[in-house]
């Protein structure tokens, strides 16, 4: 029988690949006793987020550091683009204090929107998921904001330490965004990024609001967020 000390022993042999470790739990493939120097959490153990049990490709196992119980709470996705214009950033920051008080923020850490969202929810609860090992601050100019968030929020990945921030990594990080999210807000993307977003919507059931320079879509997002 599987246990999680062997799907960990999976998940760093395998850099996260859930395909794989997948398969490695369906062969029983040999596992040995692996040491992890961060709190990480399996799809077996019952402090599991019950966020993601309920995915299609639940994470075998979340790295993480910081708060896991936020997970537990009501949640608003704020994410957009890397490379987001001025106008994109404060409405990003206009959202987010609407959002803070009744929501802890969800976004992905990444440079531009992300990166905003997170740092306008400093004061109140916010979580960053990685497509990357949790020891591997990307990008390198958000290492300050990395550090709050390990001391005082949650970040979480899983892929285990070590693991570089490949492109492939983020598309599939994104279905755990979410997952984790009850509103999904999208400040500004870039029209392959919008269809990565349908996609989320259609797999999750969540729905996304888009917030332009046009006046009757930042109604809309207001209206959504009460």
């Amino acid at each position: 029988m599987t246990t999680s000390k062997d799907i960990l022993c999976y998940a760093i042999r395998h850099n996260g690949d859930w395909t794989a470790i997948a398969r490695a739990i369906h062969s029983q493939e040999p596992a040995v006793p692996v040491f992890c120097q961060y709190p990480c959490v399996t799809f077996l153990d019952p402090e599991y987020p019950a966020c993601f049990r309920k995915l299609r490709y639940p994470p075998w196992i979340l790295f993480y550091q910081g708060d896991l119980q936020l997970l537990n709470g009501p949640a608003a996705a704020v994410v957009g683009s890397r490379d987001a214009s001025r106008k994109a950033l404060d409405n990003t920051a206009r959202i987010v204090r609407c959002l803070k008080d009744r929501y802890v923020i969800v976004s992905g850490l990444a440079r531009g929107v992300d990166a905003r969202a997170h740092t306008e929810a400093l004061d109140k609860s916010t979580i960053g998921i990685l497509g990357c090992g949790i020891d591997r601050i990307y990008p390198r100019d958000n290492s300050l904001l990395f550090s709050r968030m390990r001391e005082d929020h949650l970040i979480l990945s899983e892929y285990p330490p070590g693991t570089p921030p490949l492109p492939r990594h983020f598309p599939w990080r994104n279905r755990l965004i979410a997952a984790a999210a009850d509103l999904l807000v999208v400040t500004e993307a870039r029209e392959k990024a919008a269809r990565c977003i349908r996609w989320t919507k259609r797999s999750h059931s969540r729905f996304p609001y888009g917030v332009s320079r046009r006046n009757s879509e930042m109604r809309a997002i207001w209206d959504a967020i009460g």
